[in-house]
């Protein structure tokens, strides 16, 4: 995987104008969390770029960036959570979900309807 780091509230405008392209995910992710080391370990292991598409990574170490983790729920219309996965398109998340529910298969089939052909 390639993550992108995210740690200025700046990004995010750039992330929407690059979701108009491509899906952006966001991989919120605590430090000091097992469950969200778990999450991204599970998420790391399972990525398949082939399944991926075209979508761009990013990730928010949302200790240190607690500004950041505010503005993407503010932006976004979401709920804070650790750890979160978002899909942006067209400046808006069309996806979203925490913890344990943090599945490839299900990122991979979210990415591969909201695509653009």
């Amino acid at each position: 995987m390639n993550w992108q780091h995210l740690t200025k509230e700046e990004q995010l405008s750039t992330i929407d104008l690059q979701s108009k392209a491509h899906p952006i995910l966001i991989f919120k992710h605590s430090t000091r969390c097992s469950i969200s080391a778990a999450a991204l370990n599970r998420l790391e292991r399972k990525w398949d770029d082939s399944k991926a598409g075209k979508a761009e990574m990013f990730i928010l170490d949302l200790i240190a960036y607690r500004s950041v983790s505010s503005e993407i729920a503010a932006r976004y219309n979401i709920s804070h959570q650790s750890p979160q996965v978002l899909i942006i398109l067209n400046g808006k998340c069309v996806y979203d979900d925490s913890h344990l529910g943090i599945s490839f298969d299900e990122i991979a089939e979210i990415i591969s309807e909201v695509s653009p052909t």
